[in-house]
């Protein structure tokens, strides 16, 4: 079978979903050399999706790995592990599927392969378990050919394991069942909303002009008392399909009662899912780019007020102020429009705006998961490219940026800033790159506490690095200290920043796009710092990465807005720490 599959890559699924490259490799290498394991997450939450891919070297590896490997344990987690099928149309064509129904719970992975493995070579193999690991009693086998998934059916079907009477067939496609459902005969019906008054007997008077009724029930409580609904089973198809056509919506005793196909609760609950999918399909695509979050609003702000600043864009179709309990403004709301084009002029003139005594936050409205997937990403990106550097500043193009941390805590680096003051994912400035030298700099020169300049090495394309030149010691008064170092660019010193205590869009726009986060940042961080003072050098950098500068102008004049902005970074610190303990042990 392995020279079906010369790439020697195997499929992994099933799998747990703290499950990493390193459990995978400590497994598979112990039978064959690995070529490479990737492990298949989201593009955005990064979240592993349960299933990976490993390559091995030689494909007499690859299938042995197969055999030795597939259904063994994985953190607590029967694995399944087949030929890798690059090929999206053999995979959805369902060749050589075969479904297995009414299995005894005792039966796992193994032993149903075993039973059915004399029809034929299986790729795939596998029961559904419910979230305790139990079985569910009923999975699904994949021939490598169809004529063995055939005789496996014809054999099989039938027949009794481990006491119980099983279901073998070919494998349907769940769209194909719903569809088959949906138009297949029926006997038996549903009717919901009935008058505790009705009885059976009322039950089969008013049903019987359809057809023959084989039975009606009435479905009661403890206390014999009627639940609103029961069943009419029918003797032929024609009379059911007649009722519901005649009953439904029609009144029993002054109640419109509701007459449809009986249905299994699976699927109920079946349906109700792609219901509420679509829905929500229906949903998002109708207000995607017309919704607008609104917040930092004034208290006495009403629907009708909220309304009344926005409806000069075009037309609304809704406004809404959130309320607590008692009534009282949460200080944000959602304003929808017509159409996109209107949402994003009332976002160009109303965001940063002064409107009562507080400058408005306006955006697109985002569900909250989708807040929180973007933050996970981001603070990823930044662990994963940021070394781990001791306090000081900061370059921004050039410009230093300092944010101290508490003694023995370390710094944070953060990276050159592009349009709209946002920043790249990496690379980071290294500070291996720069030297301090004495003289004048920021408040300053060394003796009267500055800092000192930041000098940039030159590093184009076929120069050799110069070698680095760490600090001079400080020069002794009125003798000038010689400097030894190749000449290299000068940043110039920064003329001191004196920072209204009131920071306003205006304000922000006599500054140069670059200079526009390092305001905010001086401003933002002895903010955080006040209620965490060890992390707020880190949360600062997550909020300037991941807010424009109308949004972290927000957070400064809005002291709740910052400390839910807070609370989401700590959460995604904690969560990102978690994980990385968990793939070192």
């Amino acid at each position: 079978m392995a020279s079906q599959y010369t790439s020697a890559s195997l499929y992994v699924g099933d799998l747990p979903p703290d499950v990493t490259e390193a459990n995978l490799f400590e497994l598979f290498n112990q039978v064959g050399a690995v070529a490479s394991i990737r492990v298949c997450r989201d593009a955005i939450t990064r979240r592993s999706l349960g299933y990976a891919y490993v390559n091995f070297h030689s494909a007499q590896d690859a299938e042995r790995a197969l055999d030795q490997i597939n259904t063994s344990t994985i953190k607590g987690k029967p694995c399944r592990v087949m030929w890798s099928q690059r090929d999206p149309s053999l995979r959805k064509s369902g060749k050589g599927n075969v479904f297995i129904k009414n299995l005894d719970k005792s039966i796992d992975h193994k032993a149903l392969h075993d039973t059915f493995a004399q029809f034929g070579d299986i790729l795939s193999c596998k029961i559904e378990l419910d979230e305790t690991g139990e079985s569910k009693g009923y999975g699904y086998i994949q021939f490598a050919t169809q004529e063995a998934a055939d005789k496996a059916v014809v054999k099989v079907n039938g027949m009794m394991l481990n006491g119980k009477k099983v279901y073998v067939g070919p494998f349907i496609p769940r769209k194909e069942r719903i569809a088959a459902n949906s138009e297949k005969k029926f006997t038996n019906i549903f009717i919901k909303n009935l008058d505790e008054k009705v009885d059976e007997g009322q039950l089969m008077e008013i049903f019987q002009k359809f057809g023959t009724i084989k039975s009606a029930i009435i479905m009661r409580d403890d206390q014999n008392k009627s639940k609103g609904f029961g069943f009419v089973n029918f003797d032929t198809p024609e009379g059911a399909q007649l009722a519901v056509q005649e009953m439904n919506d029609k009144p029993i005793e002054g109640k419109p009662v509701y007459v449809g196909r009986a249905q299994k609760k699976a699927e109920r609950e079946s349906e109700l899912r792609n219901k509420f999918e679509q829905m929500k399909m229906e949903h998002l695509t109708k207000y995607q780019g017309v919704n607008l979050y609104i917040k930092n609003l004034d208290h006495d702000f009403d629907d009708d007020k909220l309304r009344g600043i926005f409806d000069q864009f075009g037309t609304i179709t809704s406004s809404k102020v959130m309320k607590d309990a008692k009534g009282t403004s949460k200080g944000f709301g959602f304003v929808c429009f017509n159409s996109p084009e209107e949402a994003t002029k009332a976002v160009t003139e109303m965001n940063g705006k002064i409107v009562g005594s507080k400058p408005l936050y306006v955006a697109l409205a985002q569900r909250k998961e989708v807040r929180k997937a973007q933050l996970e990403a981001q603070f990823a990106q930044r662990t994963k490219v940021t070394p781990r550097m001791p306090a000081g500043p900061a370059v921004y193009n050039g410009t230093p940026m300092f944010y101290p941390q508490p003694p023995g805590q370390p710094g944070f680096m953060y990276p050159p800033m592009v349009a709209r003051g946002r920043f790249p994912p990496g690379p980071y400035q290294q500070m291996s790159n720069y030297m301090m030298m004495p003289g004048t700099g920021r408040g300053g020169n060394i003796k009267n506490g500055g800092r000192g300049n930041m000098m940039q090495a030159p590093n184009r394309r076929g120069m050799k690095q110069p070698p680095v030149v760490p600090p001079m010691p400080a020069p002794q008064p009125q003798v000038p200290t010689p400097v030894t170092a190749p000449q290299v660019p000068v940043v110039p010193p920064e003329a001191p920043l004196v920072v209204p205590q009131v920071i306003t869009m205006q304000y922000l726009e006599q500054f140069p796009v670059k200079e526009q986060k390092r305001v905010l940042g001086e401003r933002l961080y002895p903010l955080i710092a006040k209620g965490q003072p060890v992390l707020a050098g880190k949360i600062t950098g997550m909020i300037l990465d991941s807010g424009y500068p109308e949004e972290v102008l927000h957070l400064i004049n809005d002291p709740d807005s910052l400390t839910e902005k807070v609370d989401e970074a700590l959460k995604v610190l904690k969560e990102h720490n978690e994980k990385v303990k968990a793939q070192q042990q």
